[in-house]
């Protein structure tokens, strides 16, 4: 799964990219279109359950779940009109399967911003209606050969142009596809169309080192985005430059001087990861102790088939246990004489927190 980090031209978008990946690997510097080409990082995402973990069965190594980032170029009005990079940018967006928009909401006359004034309501209304022509274009070009087939009569043909003309509307309004109200037969209607706004989305406000505290109702006033449905972090890329080649205790230590309780990092990493509709479940020995990533409802014989494809076939059964009960028990011998570990069939579906212990049939 990737997530693809938007924005205008000196947003923050390159240097919240070596932040989520601790590296130099993006070129940030103070003109537009600095990043061309898209850079592309694996990031983990940390969870202290794995360390605990780790420490009741002696692993020898931890294997952490991870989010891929891609740093994808600035857009500028008039990109679905092929203005500044805007037909690669589009292209790149299409091959996401979230977008983090980052929001500028500091002030610095030393860095240039492509408007000329800060306005993070029209920065991001700029960014969402190049991605909504776009998407316009798309659906219109859908709809007229679907008019084809309902003109032969074709059942499905006329549910999807219901679906299609709703969804034009609602483009047309000026709003992303994503906030559009359709059933689950609606949204599969419209899969294929790999609309750009139907995308998950994130903003990412990057504030000046002094406003990193501000509030998220205050963050979402100042953005004009008030959809819970959307999160909104705050950043500061400004902070995030300082602490670059720091260490993970010297970072919690400067965060925590500033007032900072969670490391914004982290915060972005685990709201991607829960907006993809992504959790894991882990597995404990003295080899490794591993998080494997899995979609939200999955059944145990589909979350044992992400280790090896034959043990989705061959599952019969699956020993399992929260993690709070390996821990508190001293490991699996001490969760099974307290009657913690569940055997758990083909139905069971898997819960954040298990750790799990396949058995497979020959």
């Amino acid at each position: 799964m990737q997530v693809g980090i938007v924005g205008l031209p000196n947003v923050g978008k390159s240097t919240l990219f070596n932040a989520l990946t601790k590296s130099y690997a993006a070129e940030a510097a103070n003109f537009p279109f600095c990043t061309i080409e898209p850079n592309t990082g694996i990031v983990n995402v940390n969870d202290d359950r794995l360390e605990k973990i780790r420490e009741v069965v002696n692993g020898a190594k931890i294997i952490p779940a991870t989010v891929e980032f891609v740093d994808i170029a600035g857009l500028v009005e008039g990109a679905s009109r092929g203005e500044g990079l805007g037909n690669k940018f589009l292209s790149h967006i299409r091959n996401v399967d979230a977008v983090l928009q980052v929001v500028r909401a500091f002030d610095d006359s030393n860095i240039h911003h492509v408007n000329g004034s800060i306005d993070p309501k029209r920065d991001i209304e700029i960014i969402n209606l190049e991605l909504i022509f776009a998407d316009i274009e798309t659906i219109t070009k859908r709809i007229a050969d679907n008019e084809k087939k309902v003109r032969a009569n074709d059942k499905e043909a006329k549910s999807r142009a219901e679906i299609y003309e709703k969804l034009r509307a609602h483009l047309e309004s000026g709003k992303i596809a994503s906030l559009l109200d359709m059933t689950d037969d609606e949204k599969k209607m419209i899969t294929d169309l790999h609309l750009l706004t139907a995308k998950p989305f994130i903003y990412a406000v990057n504030l000046a080192e002094d406003k990193i505290l501000t509030p998220e109702s205050e963050l979402r006033e100042m953005i004009g985005v008030q959809d819970e449905k959307i999160p909104v972090l705050p950043i500061s890329a400004k902070i995030e430059m300082d602490m670059l080649d720091f260490s993970d205790e010297e970072k919690a230590m400067f965060l925590d001087e500033l007032g900072v309780k969670n490391n914004p990092m982290d915060e972005i990493i685990k709201t991607c990861y829960d907006l993809l509709g992504l959790q894991y479940y882990f597995t404990a020995g003295e080899i490794e102790v591993r998080a494997w990533t899995i979609k939200k409802g999955w059944t145990a014989p589909e979350a044992a088939g992400v280790i090896h494809t034959d043990f989705q076939k061959k599952f019969i059964k699956a020993d399992t246990v929260n993690w709070k009960d390996l821990v508190e028990f001293g490991g699996w011998a001490g969760a099974r004489e307290n009657g913690k570990v569940r055997m758990e069939g083909k139905e069971y579906i898997v819960q954040d927190g298990d750790i799990m212990l396949f058995k497979f049939g020959a």
